[in-house]
């Protein structure tokens, strides 16, 4: 593939100088650079890209054999082959695509007599007096759920769902608090019932519930493939919901990790969150790449990224209820791409993957927008906005919201001139130097990229799509770069140390094995306990 990227290394030196704004002499700008799935858009007008360059970037997706290697993700091929797994997070939202084979087993049955498990399970828990549900996980089995639980809010209409992650003592103490142990639900979230800081944090929910009149042996449920740890744990086998090893964490809210919104949306609104997922699916298999969006917004990542070389990529949806889907898009692209080898073990040769960070607007307008607008490095934005809110009597703030959206995006392609800056200063009365200092300070570079994904309204169905979305973008960029984007080893390392470290903490083992700055460490830390 190097004669692709030495044509796009040539295209961004033909054209880094160039505004995007007059890319808009062009009429056809607007609808040329944009693509749509049923009624979502992608707006990726506001970049850099032209015709050529679209068709050079499209190229690497032919030189990558992305279509065959598409076809194998869908079909249960391994592709994630340093595991020697497949990948198969999409056959959990396959509700009537037909079989599909890992070695010679249709793998359907089992999901879909999984999913009636999770939806007779979840209307007992709606109907039965459960108040709240505590579902303890970390990394994939905590932040899909916690997003979409959050995202899906309107649609609530069972218990409370509350989400401990963090090993850190204080999150699962100020979860429990006020919560009646005896009206509480708590789902243990761990495919192997190994993981340190979920089986430290689930130890003490059960604890806390023995203490405050609860049961744990009906009042406990696990997300989980070992049965034999869920039932040494007190969790019998009616409770427990197990997924397969071709779904990884950070893709796994589609199946048994999905629970804790199932039971918060009902089993229609989850439903119908999958079918928005499976409609993606469908999109990306059938639409030619010049129309398809997760290959499109995959493109216009690496365009940036790989090619442009700018380091990272602010996520900034207009809409409070996806303020945490930064925080998951971050672990699917950067633990999926952040990869420094190929998969032959050659190393990479570009740069992997961006760093991925953001917020939600109008609140990062306030906090950190003044870096993309006028900081020296360029920070490509990818904004979302809805048509309507779920509050139309508070339509006035939608529309406001909207408008905030649509001119930043506006604001960073535009920029204000030195020029303009002056006339600025005049009419506010400024003259000579100080109109020429204070000018400066209002100058905006502009021609800084954005792309816009839109839809009518934030519902399971669209919630579904988006995350899919962001999924096969994932799955693009990581063929293209030529590496697996499946597996996750650089977690590794430090869990090893972590687990060694332990011991010297507790200080039944000494620190001479350390090195000077962790052993100092360690005994500051000692010294100042109480």
């Amino acid at each position: 593939m190097k004669s692709q990227w030495d044509a796009l290394t040539a295209r961004h030196e033909q054209t880094k100088d160039r505004s995007i704004l007059s890319l808009f002499d062009d009429a056809t700008r607007a609808s040329d650079f944009s693509a749509q799935t049923g009624d979502m858009l992608l707006d990726y007008s506001k970049t850099n890209i032209d015709r050529e360059t679209r068709a050079a970037l499209i190229g690497l997706l032919d030189a990558a054999d992305l279509g065959s290697k598409r076809a194998a993700m869908f079909s249960g091929a391994p592709i994630n082959d340093t595991e020697g797994r497949a990948v198969l997070h999409t056959a959990l939202r396959n509700l009537d695509g037909g079989p599909i084979f890992v070695d010679g087993f249709d793998i359907m049955p089992g999901v879909l007599a999984t999913l009636d498990r999770m939806r007779i399970y979840a209307n007992h828990i709606r109907e039965n007096g459960v108040t709240d549900v505590v579902n303890i996980g970390i990394g994939g089995s905590d932040l899909g759920p916690a997003m979409a639980v959050d995202a899906l809010a309107p649609y609530h209409d069972g218990p409370r769902c509350h989400f401990v992650s963090n090993v850190d003592g204080a999150h699962i103490a100020d979860t429990l608090r006020g919560l009646d142990a005896k009206t509480t639900l708590v789902i243990v979230a761990s495919k192997t019932f190994t993981t340190i800081e979920t089986m430290t944090n689930a130890r003490t929910a059960k604890a806390w519930m023995q203490d405050h009149g609860g049961d744990p042996s009906t009042q406990f449920a696990a997300l989980s493939t070992a049965e034999d740890k869920t039932r040494d744990f007190g969790i019998p086998a009616e409770r427990v919901f197990g997924f397969e090893d071709w779904v990884g964490g950070r893709y796994s809210v589609w199946g048994p990790i999905g629970l804790s919104l199932m039971i918060a949306i009902g089993p229609k609104g989850f439903d119908a969150f999958l079918r928005g997922g499976q409609a993606m699916d469908r999109h990306f298999q059938t639409a030619d790449w010049s129309e398809n969006l997760p290959a499109l917004l995959a493109l216009v990542g690496v365009w940036h990224a790989q090619v442009c070389g700018h380091a990272s990529r602010a996520v900034l949806p207009y809409d409070q209820r996806l303020a945490r889907l930064p925080d998951y898009l971050q672990q699917l692209e950067m633990e999926s791409n952040g990869k420094s080898v190929q998969m032959d073990g050659a190393p990479v040769t570009v740069s992997s993957g961006p760093i991925v960070w953001g917020a939600a607007g109008t609140n990062g307008q306030h906090a950190f927008y003044q870096l993309i607008h006028q900081g020296t490095r360029i920070v490509p934005c990818e904004f979302m906005i809805a048509a309507e809110g779920h509050e139309p009597e508070l339509t006035h703030h939608h529309d406001l919201l909207v408008a905030n959206c649509l001119a930043q995006a506006e604001a960073l392609m535009r920029g204000r001139s030195i020029d303009e800056a002056r006339d600025k200063m005049a009419d506010a009365g400024l003259s000579g130097t100080e109109l020429e200092r204070q000018a400066r300070h209002r100058v905006f570079a502009g021609s800084r990229p954005s792309t816009t994904l839109a839809y009518p309204k934030l519902d399971p169905f669209t919630l579904g799509q988006i995350i899919a979305l962001y999924e096969h973008r994932v799955f693009v960029e990581g063929a293209v770069l030529g590496i697996n984007s499946y597996d996750q080893w650089g977690v590794e390392l430090g869990k090893e140390l972590a687990t060694a470290l332990q011991p010297i903490i507790e200080g039944t083992v000494d620190t001479s094995d350390k090195d000077g700055s962790t052993a100092g460490l360690v005994d500051f830390l000692q010294k100042h306990r109480s």
